[in-house]
């Protein structure tokens, strides 16, 4: 069960049935970082809507009466095995994106940002991620441009909508 808006009050609902409904939920993104280089996940081709896409590092719908914290640490440890990571929670976003299946994510977004050194141990959690990759944001605004239909739709609208909001002005300047 995760939170979602039902008649104007926030009620457990069951994960699908939100995504079915288009309800609006709480949900996380966390944005892991090296320098200038955003850690990218592909979603496991397993995964109930857009695998085999592109997304940031971890997303992800707290459990009822999770924090947002909490669940953005556990989220990257079931997903990439990353632990010890400082979580700097940067803003509360909100985005309604239809992400096919007939599913739509209306998520108010608690975004978090981690620094991380690269050598630090990563164990990608195979039926959440298939895949991951360093990439400056720059480069992830070209291959958005020339392959937009590999990343996910909440992906996009960060890139597109909020890049300095989660970046910084400085990182997020030219990824608009």
């Amino acid at each position: 069960m995760i939170p979602a808006w039902v008649d104007g009050a926030l009620a457990p609902v069951e994960k699908l049935a939100v995504h079915h409904r288009g309800l609006r939920h709480k949900a996380v993104s966390v944005f892991v970082m090296s320098g200038d280089h955003l850690l990218l996940q592909r979603r496991a081709l397993g995964k109930y809507h857009t695998p085999g896409l592109w997304a940031n590092t971890c997303c992800t719908h707290p459990h009822w009466q999770e924090d947002a914290v909490t669940c953005a640490t556990r989220r990257l440890d079931e997903e990439l095995g990353l632990r010890g990571l400082t979580l700097e929670h940067r803003d509360q976003l909100e985005y309604r994106a239809d992400v096919g299946g007939g599913m739509v994510e209306h998520e108010l977004v608690d975004i978090f940002v981690a620094e991380m050194d690269r050598a630090h141990p990563m164990r990608a959690n195979p039926s959440e991620v298939m895949d991951t990759s360093w990439m400056t944001l720059d480069e992830i605004h070209a291959q958005i441009g020339a392959r937009a239909e590999t990343f996910t739709p909440w992906f996009k609208i960060y890139m597109a909508q909020h890049a300095s909001q989660i970046f910084g002005a400085t990182l997020g300047r030219g990824v608009a």
